[in-house]
């Protein structure tokens, strides 16, 4: 959960544009959230009923955002962008300590979280899993459940962002993701086996610390 933020947040601090940030996130993401899917269904930890009403709804919401991101002036939108990433990481520590209580995982709100969570994330970079995990989590879903259905699910939203941005910004701008694609995919399976073992709220204070201290950074 915040891969995307963090790395869309360290690539603005250096300087990419909000739209090309957000583009190469999503490329290198086709191939992490592969991983981690994977990763996740082998550990048992996928929901396949609850991927089949967040995917629709993810991929078009997540459509939607890349296209008007890519509509607008980068340097514009780079201020929002990092006040976003801000209220992301404001909102997992809101989810953190919010109590939880058990509801049925099939209940309506479960396409509108989707939409909602693929617009912002294409729009911000990132946020996938900060808005959709925490908030399925909030509302007391099983967490290892939730964790490994919203990642294996993320792998259709961001190919579906990731098309879109190459079809509106062409793939030369998006060529120097290697990188990120080389660690991402190293580090998903270790991701999954810690989701597997480790308590949720440590996990989800420490990603809020670091995504709200690397994004305000950026308005000093």
């Amino acid at each position: 959960m915040a891969f995307g933020v963090l790395c869309t947040t360290a690539l603005l601090s250096v300087g990419v544009p909000p739209a090309v940030a957000s583009a190469m996130t999503h490329v290198t993401e086709c191939f992490t959230t592969a991983a981690s899917g994977v990763s996740h269904a082998y550990q048992r930890n996928v929901d396949w009923r609850l991927v089949a009403r967040l995917a629709p709804a993810g991929m078009i919401g997540g459509a939607i955002g890349a296209y008007l991101l890519s509509s607008i002036d980068g340097e514009a939108i780079a201020p929002f962008i990092s006040a976003y990433l801000i209220a992301v990481g404001l909102f997992i520590l809101y989810k953190a300590f919010r109590p939880r209580w058990p509801r049925d995982v099939h209940d309506w709100l479960v396409p509108y979280v989707g939409g909602a969570g693929g617009l912002l994330d294409a729009m911000g970079g990132g946020g996938w899993g900060p808005i959709v995990t925490s908030s399925l989590l909030g509302r007391g879903h099983e967490p290892k459940k939730v964790i490994g259905s919203t990642n294996l699910t993320e792998f259709g939203v961001t190919l579906v962002i990731s098309l879109t941005f190459i079809l509106t910004l062409g793939w030369s701008e998006l060529s120097s993701a290697a990188g990120l694609v080389v660690g991402g995919v190293l580090a998903a399976p270790i991701g999954a086996l810690v989701v597997k073992r480790l308590p949720v709220k440590p996990l989800m204070l420490a990603v809020a610390v670091i995504i709200i201290a690397t994004a305000a950074v950026r308005f000093f």
